[in-house]
């Protein structure tokens, strides 16, 4: 880890100005970027920390949106009554994610931008060939052991895998982030268009440009969120990224059996938070039936291209969301 450093920010306007330096970057919580800058991929010439600032770690739940700031740990959004109540799939999805320890450490904001646990992406010692790390240098995983690799929005230059668990959720129920830049002024972005595809140059993962800040993250409410789960499957029951993971809601006709509207967006196989709308569309108006609720479920994974080892996501996934589905409705 090369030296760097360090300034504390007087406030976030401050922040975003110091920011906007050259390799210069945010620090909240630190729990991804510390591992980075201990692996050597993430080499900052100057840290500018804001974990201080307390403007940006308010829960509030208005009429029609729930919002978080993007200071507010992990920790203390899966425990808040306002999450659990209005939006039990986010808290579940915090709640499973890390250990105790990194959940009251890390943030909100922070989790959402965090990086791949792809081995070759964290050991650039050992694979220099990583086009996440280094455009244009290859891709290790691509021929190597790439069991837990993206089959979904995956390119010829990436195949890494987006690790986290809020921002699936988020991405199920059109979550939108409030972004600062340098003037003060805020831009609201949807969450679904904040990830980048990896394409030909899978270094730009985001829309997250030099100075900018996310800020807030605001939840529409709505009876499927309201109604939602999370379900997480991993090789162990604790402190394990998803082999595949499923954020659902559901909202059914006043018969109690026909689905009015359905949300669900998947992590562990894609290489961002994907979102399986044709699935959605497949489910609307039809009843709440496992075999029905089996056969859309299938829809996800049309293009998806598995590698050597990963084929696994193919038939799992399916599976997730058709259990996530009846335990939401009841079925299970």
């Amino acid at each position: 880890m090369r030296e760097f450093e360090y300034y504390r920010a007087a406030d976030l306007a401050s922040a975003t100005q110091q920011s906007a330096q050259p390799d210069t970057h945010i620090l909240a919580g630190g729990t991804t970027q510390l591992d980075l800058m201990k692996c050597d991929v993430f080499r900052p010439a100057r840290l500018i920390d804001i974990s201080h600032l307390d403007n940006l770690r308010d829960i509030s739940l208005k009429a029609a949106s729930l919002e978080l700031g993007a200071l507010v740990k992990m920790s203390q959004a899966a425990d808040s009554p306002e999450v659990l109540s209005a939006a039990p799939a986010v808290a579940e999805s915090l709640l499973l994610a890390a250990s105790a320890q990194l959940r009251n450490m890390a943030t909100l904001g922070g989790n959402i931008l965090q990086r791949t646990r792809c081995a070759y992406f964290r050991d650039p010692h050992a694979w220099p060939e990583c086009n996440k790390r280094q455009p244009g240098s290859g891709c290790a995983a691509k021929e190597g052991l790439n069991d837990n690799h993206a089959v979904l929005g995956i390119s010829e230059s990436c195949i890494a895998l987006y690790p986290g668990d809020f921002a699936v959720a988020l991405t199920a129920f059109d979550a939108v982030l409030d972004i600062q830049g340098t003037n003060g002024q805020q831009r609201r972005v949807a969450i679904d268009d904040f990830f980048l595809l990896p394409g030909s140059r899978p270094d730009q993962e985001t829309q997250l440009a030099a100075g900018e800040v996310i800020v807030r993250i605001t939840l529409p409410l709505s009876p499927a969120l309201a109604n939602s789960h999370y379900l997480k499957v991993r090789d162990r029951s604790s402190y394990e990224f998803a082999a595949a993971s499923a954020a659902v809601g559901l909202e059914l006709e006043s018969d109690g059996r026909t689905i009015r509207d359905v949300r669900i967006a998947l992590g562990g196989v894609a290489t961002r938070p994907w979102r399986v709308r044709q699935v959605e569309q497949a489910l609307k108006g039809q009843p709440l039936d496992e075999k029905v609720l089996r056969e859309a479920a299938e829809l996800a994974t049309e293009g998806a291209i598995a590698h050597q080892h990963n084929s696994h996501k193919i038939t799992l996934t399916p599976r997730v969301i058709a259990r996530a589905l009846m335990s939401v409705g009841g079925l299970a």
